[in-house]
């Protein structure tokens, strides 16, 4: 069970007990990613990030990293397209301390401007080495091209040229709007008392205060669309997909069925076929990930450049086969106890714990607890599963993004014109 209460100023905080254990995660958690950026700041939310960690009134960049490296914990943090989180692991005993180095990096970073060229520089460094993995780099092309023109299309990370342009003043002004009370979440699990987690936080955040507009984004809308990029790279890198689910939506865990059996393990139809019957690729695979007001649902596979054509129709062969035939009962089963297996045993991690609470407070407004998800997951049917497929993955749909060695386009414009006729 999980407590939850919500200060004065708003800021919410929540708290997992678990027993039997020594250590505790916490996370500040912020709502705003890049898609609260415009072209002009694309990449200012994962900038900011960075800076957290360069010094603060109190420590130096240097201190920051010692202080809980000295008694054997964590500190970490990332951000994604809509909501950043700082998080530390320590033991219980070093609480006091990881709420400490947390909030003072909060709110009491130094934004010097050396700190600032210095990590615009990292974080270019950072983008080249974005370009160099091009396994990595291929589903930012597909959601940049599915949603043209959307924040949800921009890269977390923004570009070369725009992170040489940030000044420090526009930081600022970025950090300043969207670093306040009401937008943050403190979650924290493992051996911890809620009501003590309570009074340190009241202490550091003490009078601070201030609102955050919501969020006025538009939902986006999909492009069926293209986009290829020639590189020379030994293997293609292929994504191809379709729009996906918000995660309120009432159908999701029947598309979290529906991917488990496509593409989402070592079982799964794409991984037996493409890989373990036919040797096509090393690695294939489908996921969902889901935002507020929309979703994504993509399928990736590494593979030879003349395989390609092969490996597509392979795909799309599988989608088709579970829209004109449904699933198996076996399958669903297997499916349904994988997810089951995969969320308790991630729970034996705190960490794992603490993020539950937090993702799940920014995205439905309480946490669900894990029973209740089986629960939801075992009273999925097969024929739930063959017509939410039938609905989300038609051909006429998917979008196309792929990476490797070719001079343009036509053969793979062709080879999903083709399919898209046939299918």
């Amino acid at each position: 069970m999980y407590q939850k209460v919500t200060l004065d100023n708003n800021v919410q905080i929540l708290t997992e007990e678990v027993p039997h254990v020594r250590s505790v995660a916490i996370g500040f958690w912020v709502d705003v990613g890049s898609c609260d950026e415009v072209p002009e700041n694309n990449g200012i939310s994962h900038f900011i990030e960075h800076l957290m960690f360069k010094g603060t009134a109190r420590r130096t960049a240097k201190q920051i990293a010692e202080d809980l490296d000295a008694v054997g914990g964590q500190l970490n943090a990332f951000t994604t397209k809509e909501y950043t989180c700082y998080y530390a692991r320590v033991l219980d005993e070093h609480l006091d301390l990881a709420v400490d180095v947390l909030s003072d990096m909060l709110f009491a970073s130094k934004f010097d401007a050396a700190d600032i060229d210095r990590e615009r520089n990292v974080i270019i460094e950072e983008i080249k080495m974005y370009e160099d993995a091009p396994d990595e780099l291929v589903h930012d092309i597909f959601s940049s091209v599915m949603w043209q023109g959307h924040a949800l299309g921009r890269p977390i990370i923004g570009t070369a040229e725009v992170i040489a342009s940030l000044s420090r003043e526009t930081i600022l002004s970025f950090y300043d709007k969207y670093y306040r009370p009401s937008n943050m979440i403190v979650a924290a699990a493992g051996s911890i008392k809620h009501e003590d987690l309570v009074g340190k936080i009241k202490q550091v955040f003490g009078q601070k205060g201030g609102k955050v507009d919501g969020r006025k984004l538009a939902v986006p809308q999909p492009r069926r669309d293209i986009a290829c990029r020639s590189k020379e790279t030994e293997q293609v890198h292929l994504c191809v997909g379709t729009p996906g689910l918000k995660l309120d939506d009432e159908k999701i865990y029947i598309f979290q069925v529906a991917n488990t059996i496509l593409g989402g393990g070592l079982s799964s139809r794409l991984f037996q076929e493409i890989r373990e019957q036919r040797g096509l690729v090393y690695s294939v695979y489908s996921y969902h990930t889901s935002y507020h007001n929309t979703g994504l649902f993509c399928i990736y596979a590494g593979l030879s450049k003349q395989n390609v054509d092969e490996v597509m129709q392979l795909i799309f062969k599988q989608v088709g086969d579970i829209q004109a035939h449904g699933v198996k009962d076996g399958e669903l089963q297997r499916a349904k106890d994988q997810l089951k297996g995969n969320l308790f045993l991630s729970l034996e991690n705190v960490s794992t714990r603490m993020s539950r609470l937090g993702k799940s407070q920014l995205y439905l407004g309480e946490v669900i607890a894990p029973e209740a998800i089986v629960e939801r997951v075992n009273r999925v049917t097969a024929r739930e599963v063959q017509e939410l497929v039938r609905e989300m993955l038609k051909p006429d749909k998917f979008t196309l993004a792929a990476i490797g060695p070719w001079e343009n386009c036509g053969s793979l414009e062709r080879s999903l014109e083709h399919l898209r006729r046939v299918l």
